[in-house]
């Protein structure tokens, strides 16, 4: 059940020499952001670390502790680099074990693909005391212990194991939005902007502005977990809009 009462938030770090350099485009920030606002979680910080263990250990230990609940991305397969679950066994200060059930998943998944052999097996070891996610995708499952959560860095692999997550996690209400475009300078309506946030509490408006067919606009996300609040601050603002001589287009522009 949703904890109206406070604001529920997690880090995602994300991890791999491949995202730093550029040769692989990370695509797993903007489906957990989503994934977890559905979950009534806030996604506070987002953290990019090298398949190093140093710094994934203190990248760890700095957003297990200021957040509810840590997400990782990467590192976790059969590889001699994939080195993100020792990282986080050392972060925590527990032995690296194989997990029984994912020994027996992996066995089971690749009985047909050639067996499981050592490099295979490397996807069965976890912090020791942590628990799996399911991964109908291939066979590897990802690993829970204590508030983190430690999930494969390809984006389809991640939205099996975040669809096996979800409803799981304590959370509040998740934030809604709507977004009013406008044909105008974002600088001219900035007043309108902050008056109109001001006059809604618990409303949060984000102004995106965009130059297009030679003019220049802008698209205002208005976000909120009220549902009614959110559709009166629209209308205000729609209606502070039309009252400069403006159009106010529902849904942006």
């Amino acid at each position: 059940m949703a904890d109206t009462s406070r604001t529920w938030t997690a880090a995602l770090l994300v991890i791999g020499d491949e995202i730093l350099s550029g040769r692989t485009q990370d695509k797993n920030v903007a489906q957990v952001a989503a994934w977890l606002n559905v979950q009534g979680i806030r996604l506070k910080e987002v953290r990019v670390v090298a398949d190093d263990e140093a710094a994934i250990v203190e990248a760890v230990n700095i957003l297990r502790a200021r957040n509810d609940y840590l997400f990782t991305t990467g590192g976790i397969g059969p590889t001699h680099d994939d080195i993100t679950v020792d990282a986080i066994a050392a972060a925590l200060g527990v032995g690296v074990v194989i997990h029984p059930e994912a020994r027996a998943i992996l066995d089971g998944y690749y009985a047909t693909r050639g067996g499981l052999n050592e490099a295979r097996l490397r996807m069965a070891r976890v912090p020791e005391g942590a628990d799996l996610i399911p991964n109908r995708m291939s066979g590897a499952p990802g690993i829970k212990i204590g508030n983190i959560f430690i999930m494969a860095g390809v984006p389809a692999i991640t939205a099996g194991m975040l669809d096996a997550l979800t409803g799981t996690l304590e959370g509040g209400l998740p934030v809604l939005s709507v977004t009013v475009g406008c044909w105008v300078p974002e600088s001219e309506i900035a007043d309108l902007l902050r008056k109109t946030e001001k006059d809604h509490e618990g409303v949060a408006i984000g102004s995106y502005p965009f130059f297009r067919e030679g003019r220049v606009g802008a698209n205002f996300v208005i976000r909120a977990t009220d549902p009614d609040l959110l559709e009166t601050c629209a209308a205000a603002l729609s209606a502070g809009l039309v009252a400069t001589g403006r159009e106010a287009v529902p849904g942006g522009i």
